[in-house]
C-alpha cells in the first residue's frame, strides 16, 4: 500500500511548543501508512532536527534570513512537493501558513493549518494577511476552543475550522526523581528545597519579569524557595536585568535553551505561569505529565486544561500578583501540594494525551487524501 506523504512546513525548528510537537507526533504516527517530510527556514534554530530524524522524518532547510525571503521560497516548496509526491501539507504558525497558502493556490495539494494563537494577539500585518489568505487552504485547526472561536470571530473563514487540542506523550514525560535530584545538585539547589519553575521562550506574553516579581514576593516569606526558568528569547537581557534588580542571582537559575527538559521538570515542585495570553501551551501539558503542581493565570487555553482547585490553582490574567498567594497555599500545605501534583498528571493522561491527538490527525490526513 502506498504511504500517504505529509509535508510539515514551519518557520523554525527551535524549542517552541509548535516545533516540539512535530517530532513527538511523527514518533507516534503509524509509519507503515504515513511518511513525513519537514521544511523549515531558519538554520540557526535547528534543535528539533535531530529528533525528527530519529523519529523517522525527513528534514530540509530552505535558508531564509527574513519573512519576505521565506515567502520567496514557495517555488522551491512547490518543486519539493512535485519531486517527492507530497499528498498533504500541514503548516504551523503564521508565516509558514502564508507560504503554504501560496503553495496550495499553485498546486491544490490539500493543506491543513494549525493555529496556535488568538487572532487579536497578532500584529496588524499578520492579522491582515490572515484575513486575505485564510480561505486558500483546506482546513484550520485551533489548538483550543478559544483559538477556534477567535478564528471564526475575526476571520469568518469559508473553510472548515475544528478544534484539535494539543497533547503530550504521557509515557515519555514521567517524573524521574533521580534525574531531578541530579539537576538540583548541578545547579546548587538543596535537595529538600521547594522549587518553582517555568519553561518558556522569553517573549513579552510570558511576562517573565512579572514572574520574577511574584517569585520575589514568595521568596521574601520563604527563603528556602528556589526558581528555575528554562529557555531563551528576545527579552533575555531584560529578564536577567530584573533578576539583578531583585537580588535573585543566587535563587533563580537559567539553564538556557535545552533540547531535553525532562530533568528540569523533575526538579520542579510547582510550575508557575504568568502569561498574558496563550493558545494551549505544550510546556504546561509536559509539566502536568511530570507531576508538577500547576499555579497559573487563566490565559487562553489554560483555562480549558486547568479546572481551578481541581487540577491546579489559577487566577485572572490581570490579577497575576495573586500567583504568590496561590503558591503560598501549596508551600504551607505540603499535602495539598502533593495532591495537586497527582491531579495534574491524572488530568493530562485522561484528556490531553498525544496518542489521542495523533489518532485524530491520522483521520484528518486520510480523509483529505482519499477524497
Amino acid at each position: 500500500m502506498k504511504k500517504i506523504k505529509i509535508l510539515h512546513i514551519i518557520k523554525s525548528l527551535g524549542r517552541g511548543g509548535a516545533e516540539m510537537l512535530i517530532p513527538e507526533t511523527i514518533k507516534l504516527h503509524d509509519q507503515s501508512r504515513f511518511e513525513f517530510h519537514v521544511i523549515y527556514f531558519l538554520p540557526w534554530k535547528d534543535q528539533m532536527v535531530e529528533r525528527i530524524l530519529e523519529a523517522g522524518g525527513k528534514v530540509t532547510c530552505l535558508s531564509s534570513s527574513n519573512n519576505i525571503k521565506l515567502l520567496q521560497q514557495y517555488p522551491k516548496v512547490v518543486q519539493y512537493c512535485e519531486e517527492n509526491d507530497i499528498d498533504l501539507i500541514h503548516c504551523h504558525l503564521p508565516w509558514a501558513g502564508f507560504l503554504g497558502r501560496l503553495v496550495y493556490s499553485k498546486t491544490k495539494i490539500p493543506s491543513v493549518y494549525t493555529e496556535h494563537n488568538m487572532q487579536d494577539r497578532y500584529h496588524i500585518i499578520t492579522k491582515t494577511l490572515n484575513k486575505l489568505t485564510y480561505n486558500s487552504q483546506s482546513l484550520a485547526l485551533g489548538v483550543s476552543d478559544d483559538v477556534t472561536k477567535s478564528i471564526n470571530t475575526y476571520i469568518k473563514p469559508k473553510i472548515p475550522v475544528k478544534t484539535l487540542l494539543n497533547g503530550v506523550d504521557t509515557k515519555a514525560f514521567q517524573i524521574n526523581q533521580k534525574k531531578g535530584m541530579e539537576t538540583r545538585n548541578s545547579l546548587g539547589i538543596p535537595g529538600d528545597a521547594l522549587v518553582i519553575g517555568n519553561v518558556a521562550v522569553f517573549r513579552f506574553q510570558k511576562r517573565l519579569v512579572e514572574w520574577l516579581q511574584v517569585f520575589k514576593t514568595i521568596e521574601d516569606k520563604n527563603p528556602s524557595v528556589y526558581g528555575i526558568i528554562v529557555g531563551f528569547g528576545p527579552l533575555e537581557e531584560e529578564v536577567k536585568a530584573e533578576v539583578e534588580r531583585l537580588s535573585l542571582n543566587e535563587k533563580v537559575f537559567f539553564p538556557g535553551m535545552q533540547t531535553e527538559v525532562k530533568p528540569y521538570f523533575s526538579a520542579m515542585d510547582i510550575f508557575m505561569m504568568s502569561s498574558s495570553f496563550e493558545g494551549l501551551p505544550i510546556a504546561l501539558l509536559e509539566a502536568m505529565s511530570m507531576e508538577c503542581a500547576i499555579v497559573s493565570t487563566d490565559a487562553g487555553g489554560i483555562k480549558e486544561v486547568i479546572r481551578d482547585e481541581q487540577d491546579g490553582l489559577v487566577c485572572k490574567v490581570d490579577e497575576w500578583q495573586k500567583l504568590s498567594d496561590l503558591c503560598q497555599i501549596l508551600i504551607e500545605k505540603p499535602r495539598k501540594l502533593e495532591n495537586y501534583k497527582k491531579a495534574a498528571r491524572e488530568r493530562v493522561v485522561k484528556n490531553f494525551s498525544l496518542r489521542k491527538m495523533v489518532d485524530e490527525l491520522e483521520v484528518i490526513y486520510s480523509d483529505f487524501v482519499t477524497k
